[in-house]
């Protein structure tokens, strides 16, 4: 079969006769492998005959980047873009969003959803995630009957008991497509202190032996092994360039760029500082004085550079586009640069084997590593692809490591769990035989092959709400019907904006108020300057003397991040409030964006205009604050 001027594999082929058939499809193929035209297969026959669809990814990144994608196939005008903050193009054919807004429509039955043929969920398998995981599970379930979904995953296990599942719920024919070969096959290889690049066969023959090299007699030296040097290892690589570089933190990135760029290895291209310098040009001059981009216009001109959250979005924009035109011999980056950007390079290189999770330190699970691992090898390009693990020889348990390697062994898990939302929304829009329904049709009962529990929980909840006064005689108050289109700290937003609190605040203890329910306090973050005010004491004060808000931790940072939004507050750009913080720039701008996407939230659950308006102008204020460095 040939589409769009290629010749399809059997999977792709498999895949599209199903969609043909109006099954839901599941594809569970390497990362790579082309899994991506079979959504691009749907997107082009369903805009010719004027049917909506939805495109949904689980990070704003590749949300944005397949906003620019299909907006350059189709025209900008076809093709929009929902992301909580930003709304482009509400009423296109092609809706890109993030898959929290899919499940937020689906949850409350927006009419936008009521005429899609296929809703594509990229990266299925972030359902196992511990925090976000119920987004996929609970847009699964309240997606419409009519509805077909194409599911992409690198691998899934049990990707047939996943179908099972969906079919049980959705009454009809799901259809499941496996491939297991990679269209360039990888070899992989570990990088010791002492033995260099070497294989899993050699490496672990010598695994427990602190000292090799005195055991050895090896002439190098008499010393007890170092954890691997990055730059090292980029040395040896030789030919198998460009090379993506995961480290597990941002720092890191940029600190492991550093370090390269004074060995001095590649030789500088003065066409890439002339790049740099024209997408420059349209923003303020401020923007040079910022570490990161400093570090990138030095870096970048010598094949070397970094990506991670932490970038404003043109810095972040002018890497992907060199990494693109093959300008970058080693990119380091985080691990959500394996997500779906579509930018693989010869080698992968693996900073270590463990990683923090948020919680701990933990080894990389299966599903991670064939994550990242897929980046390496360009089809057409490369025969091979090419994985380096660093390895500390203290964290090396070969065992685990054969396992990692060998194949995805992480099954996809329910992680199903009810939300103050979810209940609401289930009373207002459900009745209670539907409920009931609904309740038993998570992948955890379907796993257990039980009644689910949900339905004791889902009474508690109910209780609870009541008291409350979210509910009243087992219906929605006003404050339910508000906190139903609340889709994060419910509780709290609908305290101050569904009461009449909100009526005696002024625009900063606004954007104090929303500062403080989005910012999450980390230890390395600080202020260095606070702007106390009768204005703060004012919101302490209304704040003691309410239960809900008077227990709220989140408002402990009141103080703290005045030293942020007075200034925001008082027009000064966001190059002026970094001097008050520590806070590096990509996060203070996604700070920004979440307290506008809260605003959206409010705006549409309120039935007051004047609040509207008010929070109109707070978004108003911030906007103008980060005009300098946004962008989309």
């Amino acid at each position: 079969m040939i589409y769009d001027g290629l010749e399809l594999d059997k999977f792709q082929e498999d895949a599209i006769r199903a969609i043909e058939k109006g099954d839901s499809v599941i594809v569970s193929a390497p990362t790579g492998s082309g899994k991506t035209l079979i959504a691009d297969y749907i997107i082009d026959r369903d805009f010719k005959t004027g049917t909506r669809v939805i495109y949904t990814a689980p990070i704003k990144a590749l949300s944005n980047q397949k906003f620019k994608d299909f907006s350059k196939k189709y025209g900008s005008e076809n093709v929009g873009l929902i992301t909580g903050d930003l709304v482009k193009n509400s009423e296109a054919l092609i809706l890109v969003m993030t898959t929290e807004i899919y499940r937020n429509m689906v949850l409350t039955k927006d009419a936008a959803i009521e005429n899609v043929s296929y809703v594509i969920f990229d990266e299925i398998h972030y359902i196992n995630d511990v925090e976000r995981g119920y987004v996929w599970e609970e847009s699964i379930i309240f997606s419409s009957e009519r509805t077909r979904m194409l599911c992409l995953s690198a691998t899934i296990p049990n990707d047939r008991e996943f179908a099972d599942w969906i079919r049980s719920i959705k009454k009809h024919e799901v259809t499941v497509v496996r491939h297991e070969t990679r269209p360039v096959p990888l070899s992989v290889f570990f990088f010791d202190d002492d033995m260099g690049i070497t294989t899993f066969r050699h490496l672990s023959e010598v695994t427990g032996i602190p000292e090799y090299a005195h055991v050895m007699g090896s002439s190098r030296s008499r010393r007890k092994l170092r954890k691997p040097s990055h730059a090292d290892l980029i040395s040896e690589i030789g030919d198998n360039l460009p090379c993506l570089f995961f480290a597990f933190s941002r720092g890191l990135c940029q600190s492991m760029a550093k370090e390269l760029l004074q060995k001095r290895l590649f030789q500088e291209d003065p066409g890439i500082t002339a790049f740099i310098r024209k997408k420059l040009s349209n923003y303020s001059p401020e923007i040079n004085k910022l570490e990161s981009v400093s570090l990138l216009r030095q870096s970048l001109p010598n094949g070397i550079g970094f990506h991670h959250a932490g970038l404003i979005p043109v810095a972040k924009e002018i890497v992907e586009e060199l990494f693109s035109m093959g300008l970058i011999k080693v990119l380091y980056a985080t691990e959500t640069f394996a997500l779906g950007v579509n930018m693989p390079a010869r080698s992968v290189c693996l900073q270590s084997l463990r990683k923090f999770d948020g919680r701990n330190f933990r080894m990389m699970n299966s599903k991670e590593y064939f994550q990242m691992a897929g980046r390496a090898g360009r089809r057409g390009i490369d025969e091979k692809g090419y994985v380096y693990f660093m390895v500390d020889r203290a964290d090396f348990d070969a065992h685990k490591v054969k396992r990692l390697i060998s194949r995805d062994t992480e099954p996809i898990k329910s992680q199903f769990r009810l939300s103050i939302n979810t209940v609401l929304n289930l009373i207002r829009l459900h009745s209670d035989e539907e409920i009931n329904a609904i309740l038993s049709q998570s992948f955890d009962a379907f796993q257990k092959k039980r009644k689910n529990l949900s339905s004791y929980t889902f009474e508690k909840f109910k209780r609870d709400l009541e008291k409350k006064g979210f509910l009243k005689n087992g219906k929605l108050t006003y404050k339910g019907q508000f906190a139903a289109r609340i889709y994060a700290d419910e509780l709290v937003v609908s305290e101050i904006f569904a009461t009449r609190i909100y009526e005696n605040l002024n625009h900063y203890q606004a954007l104090l108020i929303f500062a403080c329910i989005c910012f999450e306090a980390r230890e390395t973050i600080q202020f260095r300057k606070r702007f106390p005010s009768r204005d703060t004491a004012r919101l302490k004060a209304v704040f003691a003397g309410n239960e809900t808000l008077s227990r709220e931790k989140k408002f402990m940072e009141l103080e703290e991040l005045s030293s942020i939004i007075f200034p925001c507050y008082k027009g000064d750009s966001i190059f002026k409030l970094m001097e008050f913080t520590s806070m590096v720039e990509g996060d203070l701008l996604r700070l920004f964006r979440q307290m506008l996407d809260r605003m959206n939230q409010v705006k549409t659950a309120t039935s007051d205009r004047n609040l509207r308006d008010f929070l109109g102008s707070c978004q108003a204020t911030i906007l103008n604050c980060i005009k300098e460095v946004d962008g989309i």
